[in-house]
């Protein structure tokens, strides 16, 4: 694992920019990685396209972790200078009514890792599951070789209040995953999807190394107010909450 993920994570205050899975748009991810690096994020998720991570690696100094469902994918984004690898983001295909079983999941991460051995891998744990069966799976792909377990579940929430309270609610999924997933395996989580900075640091008192932000950073109108959103996840990952365990 790269020395600068380690230490984030042994920290626990790694911070994760994503620009999604499905987006190959160069200027759009472009400025989100750009945002990321002068917000002080950790690293950045963008999708496993060769032609993408070398666009990136121009622009920025930091870690890239690219993203897929197919684990061949990954193999031409390796070589092109990906320095991670993560089975997942999920989230952007439920809506089409696609979803991803603990067996499939499984069984991607022991292809993928038949394919690329010793790259560090980060696998999402399917929010669709119920919460023992995503624990059960978590240790399962810590055993097929999983470095990094992500949580999710920002998707599936419908919060009926406004402002901070909305916020939480939007979290509690992914948050109630790390909590649990946490406690049972070794290696960092990184807690995912729906977070924003009044919720981070809840991730990181639940259990979680670090965390994973998307939509609360890539669907801003501008890169000035990209870079302020991620400095305001930073700032509040410096000084987490504490809650009774």
């Amino acid at each position: 694992m790269d020395p600068r993920l380690e230490e984030a994570f042994a920290q626990r205050k790694a911070l994760k920019i994503i620009s999604g899975l499905n987006n190959f748009d160069k200027v759009k991810v472009g400025a989100t990685v750009k945002a990321a690096f002068a917000g002080g994020a950790t690293f950045v998720d963008i999708a496993a396209d060769p032609e993408l991570v070398g666009a990136v690696r121009q622009l920025i100094n930091l870690p890239i972790c690219v993203s897929a469902v197919e684990p061949e994918l990954f193999v031409s984004a390796v070589e092109a200078g990906a320095d991670l690898i993560e089975i997942g983001n999920f989230d952007c295909f439920y809506s089409s009514g696609r979803r991803f079983s603990g067996a499939e999941v499984l069984q991607l991460t022991h292809k993928t890792r038949w394919l690329l051995p010793e790259i560090t891998l980060s696998v999402t744990v399917p929010h669709i599951l119920p919460l023992d069966e995503q624990v059960e799976l978590a240790v399962a792909l810590v055993a097929a070789g999983a470095d990094i377990i992500q949580t999710e579940g920002g998707t599936s929430s419908n919060p009926t209040h406004p402002g901070i309270l909305g916020l939480i609610e939007k979290a509690a999924p992914t948050l109630a995953a790390a909590h649990s997933i946490s406690r049972a395996v070794e290696v960092p989580v990184l807690c995912a999807s729906g977070l924003s900075s009044v919720t981070a640091p809840m991730a990181i008192a639940a259990g979680a190394a670090g965390v994973g932000v998307g939509s609360a950073i890539n669907q801003l109108s501008s890169e000035v107010a990209m870079v302020a959103a991620v400095r305001s996840i930073v700032e509040a990952l410096t000084t987490p909450v504490k809650v009774p365990a």
